[in-house]
């Protein structure tokens, strides 16, 4: 074993960095191969998204180094010590900015350049020359900076990117119209410059509010835990204080009503619990002395007294996080194309500019002619039209998809749906409304139904919470009670013309009923009198069966996953004709997306919760209820509103329909470069005219997305 392996094999620390700078797949690629060019470095890794830097390395280098190798490579690195999505915050609202000077000052030079076109000579050109001047260079200074800082960034170490080129291309250019504005030249081109970084800059601003909203479901996760908690001492005083703060060992006082903050034991204390984030399955579940809480579930009905085994980082909904974050990590086909058509775009539109420089003045042409040529080969080549080609249809799409009930987060998902075989389906609160109702065992009589209503309002259970609605939709009034008690863990009891009436466990209502369902069930009994078992179901979404009928239509592989029983699971399961998978837990999941990926499929996961959220951010493309958990919502790529499950089936389709009008737009984009390119290196195209040509090229790509309108019906 050489020197080399062995530090790679050696134990090792991660280090999270943030980097700046990075403007396209070409720069992930390089950061991430001069770090493995460091012995000690066993892996390095970007989340294009995140713009986040996880690197694996021996003990031997600090954050210090690391940062030091980066700046060398040409960009800037610092430790993630600021709060999640603050960065992309700053450079969406710059870019923003940016956009609109450079859009701003377009319109208003094309205005001037309209008068040049038509003819205007002598004294009145040179003075729209000079009109147009005054309002681009200025515009392009400080609208241009991101491309010009990334350029500057990437020469300055001897390197080039795709920001080199245009940044050539926009100050020659410019430097050529000044110079031709000075001299009393027939021809300016301030229009295609300013032209040119408006539609760069568009293109970059899509992409980062896409980066933007992708990257909140780890956000959205680390919020479900509270930042304090109330930790009792020896001498049963209790003092509010930072989880940072606690160690393990330490008694926790948990209030009804409190999202738990730690993983513990329950110490002192019987309530209700609701862990639908982490099963998923809506109905709350008791818990007792010895029993386990997780954090970022809910305490309901009593207070808890638990004892913390895991605080922060290695909490339960810490790993859930860790998990997404992992998954956010993997990278697609797409950038990998992307890497390898970065590293050739730069050397080979710097190539083609020279030869035609040389080759011309080689001809006897002088330098300011073959100059115009060189600088008219690097703005026709600018890739607008390409990187336009994929952004524009996913925004036009994603417009017609919101028409349809479907928020479209991240737009690189449409690119993937577009490609996907298998779809996994969660049940509660997906295929399901997750909305618990009763669905039989109320009782028929007048009097009786107002006495258990009098009783359901009075408790903080959501059982009865979703009892007394059904009963006041129905325009049930509540009886007349009195001495009501509630025993956490058992239910809820009222006195009614001197008779006790129960709703609650089976045990406590009557201890002969027995209590073996395969539902969610309480019991409901008045005095002596019979034994009300009413059971709760979770509706299915009305169009279920048609939407998995449209997603066989597709030629898809649908399956149910579930935190849920396999009572439940099945039943549904064998009433939409589907196979199913019962009682997973959210690492299973995860697990079961990764095995089918594994095995060649491309995976939609549709879910709603917590438990979800791993596979939702692992799976080619997560889509989610707009009724699901924050998190659920964040981790997803898609959000669907309304109770019809068929936006699942329509936003597939259209996704296709995407990628076709992607494919045609790369075809369009591609044939304009090999038609131009020659026309320019032959000097037949003037940089106006290169200016023109490359927005029309974009201007065709845009109209041929526009199509995508209908995309959703």
């Amino acid at each position: 074993m050489n020197a080399a392996t062995a530090i790679r094999a050696a134990d090792h620390r991660t280090t999270t960095l943030v980097v700046e700078g990075l403007s396209c797949a070409g720069c992930i690629a390089k950061v991430e191969r001069g770090l493995l060019g460091i012995e000690a470095v066993s892996s390095a890794r970007i989340n294009f998204t995140t713009k986040r830097l996880a690197v694996a390395h021996a003990p031997a280098i600090d954050a210090d180094a690391l940062i030091e190798t980066i700046k060398r490579i040409g960009y800037a690195a610092h430790p993630l010590v600021e709060q999640p999505g603050s960065a992309e915050v700053r450079e969406s609202r710059a870019l923003a900015k940016a956009l609109g000077v450079a859009a701003f000052a377009a319109m208003n030079v094309m205005l001037l350049s309209v008068s040049v076109w038509s003819g205007a000579d002598g004294a009145a050109r040179e003075l729209f020359h000079w009109l147009s001047a005054l309002i681009a260079l200025p515009a392009i200074a400080y609208a241009g900076r991101p491309f010009f800082v990334s350029a500057w960034r990437a020469v300055r170490v001897g390197r080039t990117n795709m920001d080199v080129p245009i940044t050539i291309g926009v100050v020659v250019t410019c430097a050529m119209s000044l110079y031709e504005t000075a001299v009393g030249g027939a021809h300016a081109y301030f229009d295609g410059a300013v032209m040119l970084v408006a539609f760069l800059l568009a293109g970059r601003l899509l992409d980062t509010v896409m980066r933007e909203r992708a990257q909140d479901g780890v956000t959205a996760l680390l919020r479900r835990l509270p930042d304090q908690v109330m930790v009792m001492a020896q001498d049963g005083s209790v003092e509010r204080m930072p989880i940072a703060d606690v160690g393990i060992g330490a008694r926790i006082l948990i209030a009804a009503g409190e999202r738990i903050g730690v993983d513990g034991i329950v110490d002192q204390g019987v309530s209700d619990v609701d862990r639908s984030l982490v099963t998923g399955e809506s109905a709350p579940e008791p818990v007792e002395p010895r029993g386990q809480v997780l954090a970022g579930t809910m305490n309901l009905t009593s207070p808890l007294v638990v004892t913390a085994t895991a605080l922060a980082d290695s909490t339960f909904i810490a790993d859930i996080a860790r998990l997404m974050e992992a998954a956010g990590q993997s990278k697609s086909r797409y950038v990998r194309i992307a890497d390898r058509a970065s590293r050739l775009y730069a050397p080979a539109v710097h190539t083609l500019a020279a030869l035609s420089l040389a080759g011309w003045m080689i001809a006897g042409a002088g330098w300011h002619e073959s100059l115009l040529i060189a600088v008219a080969v690097l703005i026709i080549t600018c890739p607008c039209a390409l990187g336009l080609a994929v952004p524009v249809a996913q925004v036009v799409a994603a417009g017609a998809l919101m028409r349809r009930g479907v928020l479209v987060r991240d737009g690189a998902a449409l690119e993937k749906l577009a490609t996907i075989d298998t779809v996994l389906l969660d049940k509660t609160g997906t295929v399901t409304l997750g909305r618990l109702e009763p669905v039989s065992g109320l009782p028929d009589d007048p009097q009786a139904r107002r006495i258990l209503l009098a009783l359901a309002q009075t408790s903080r259970h959501p059982l009865a919470k979703a009892i007394a609605q059904t009963l006041e939709d129905a325009g049930v009034a509540p009886a007349l009670a009195t001495q009501f008690r509630e025993e956490v863990g058992n239910g809820v009891q009222g006195v009614i013309d001197g008779v006790t009436a129960r709703l609650g466990r089976a045990a406590w209502v009557s201890p002969t009923t027995d209590p073996n369902q395969s539902t969610t069930t309480t019991w409901f009994r008045i005095g002596d009198g019979a034994v009300h078992p009413i059971l709760f179901t979770d509706a299915i979404r009305p169009d279920a069966a048609a939407a998995v009928d449209r997603l066989r239509a597709l030629h898809l592989d649908a399956q149910f996953v579930s935190g849920d029983g396999h009572a439940v699971v099945d039943a549904l399961a064998q009433q939409l004709g589907l196979p199913a998978r019962a009682q997973m837990s959210p690492a299973e999941k995860h697990d079961r997306v990764v095995a089918l990926e594994a095995a060649g499929h491309r995976v939609l996961m549709v879910g709603d919760g917590l438990n979800d959220g791993p596979a939702l951010k692992r799976a080619s493309v997560g889509m989610a209820p707009a009724a699901a958990t924050d998190v659920g919502r964040q981790a997803a790529d898609l959000v669907f509103f309304g109770d019809r499950l068929m936006p699942v089936p329509i936003a597939i389709a259209a996704a296709r329909r995407t990628a076709r009008v992607v494919k045609q737009n790369f075809a369009m984009a591609i044939g304009y470069n090999v038609l131009a390119v020659p026309l320019a290196m032959a000097g037949l195209v003037t940089p106006l005219v290169a200016a023109l040509a490359m927005s029309g090229s974009s201007i065709l790509v845009v109209g041929n997305a526009l199509r995508l309108r209908s995309a959703a019906r």
